[in-house]
């Protein structure tokens, strides 16, 4: 048999020391690309599988390397002592984790046999097939869902939403994952009480008709939108398309997170 670890894949980061996307103090790899479009992406280098040229600080850097399950563990595994302190571990994200599946599954189960904690970012945006290849090698979904009106999500993002919906079905039915909802907030897309109230409303239908194990399923997570990508968009010589919108006030932010724990009976915080 092949050795998994030898499974090759397409990365354009290694991200130490986070204390987002997942528990505790997390390695987070970036896996090249993307099915979506979504115009406020802060990762715009993410969405291409190509490997490409970016200027970074007026400097040409190329965005896009390949390796293999062991050569990517070996970076991760470096800092296992914060792990096991912090409760951490590896996070997939990208980019869409699921567009490279067969190398998103080997890093997580190569982890898994190291004693390492996994967690992945995605839209979930996959035949399930892949993604139940992924679930017995994942022990927490950072599920993103990001409207529940599927003509404004393929507006803004490329696609409709209907397969990532039922995709949130089958992986709060799977009983096989803690899962958590990630909404980015973005303004004039989806930052009104009654859209998150929307989506928190889903949220609550995961946790009481599809969850075979409701404790499962934790959180939401209310992202508020940010331009911190928007060098990496006149780096690649393109346009970004919300240069003029504001991220949303702590205020607002706060009257949000009230809606979306009143609709859901979850847990509701501000950030990853």
């Amino acid at each position: 048999m092949e050795d998994y670890k030898q499974t090759k894949g397409r990365i354009f980061d290694i991200q130490k020391f986070s204390i987002h996307d997942g528990d505790g103090i997390r390695t987070i790899v970036f896996l090249k690309g993307c099915v979506l479009r979504c115009r406020w992406c802060c990762n715009p280098e993410s969405q291409e599988y190509t490997i490409q040229t970016m200027k970074v600080a007026g400097e040409e850097k190329t965005i896009g390397q390949d390796v293999t399950v062991e050569e990517v563990m070996k970076t991760v595994e470096q800092d296992r002592p914060y792990y096991y302190r912090s409760g951490g571990g590896l996070t997939l994200s990208g980019g869409e984790s699921l567009c490279q599946p067969a190398f998103a599954r080997d890093l997580l189960r190569a982890a898994k046999e190291m004693g390492i904690n996994t967690a992945m970012e995605s839209m979930g945006c996959a035949k399930y097939g892949v993604i139940e290849d992924i679930l017995p090698y994942l022990d927490h979904y950072l599920l993103d869902i990001k409207h529940m009106n599927s003509a404004k999500h393929k507006e803004f993002t490329g696609a409709g939403n209907e397969l990532m919906l039922e995709n949130a079905k089958k992986i709060a039915a799977s009983g096989q994952t803690r899962l958590s909802i990630r909404i980015p907030v973005i303004p004039a897309f989806n930052d009104t009480v009654e859209e998150i109230r929307a989506i928190a409303g889903f949220a609550k239908e995961l946790w009481g008709r599809y969850a075979k194990e409701p404790g499962l399923i934790e959180k939401i997570h209310l992202l508020p939108y940010h331009r911190l990508g928007q060098d990496k968009y006149d780096g690649l010589g393109r346009e970004y398309l919300m240069k003029d919108v504001l991220p949303p006030s702590a205020e607002h932010m706060e009257k949000l997170r009230q809606a979306a724990g009143q609709a859901s009976g979850l847990v509701c915080q501000i950030g990853g």
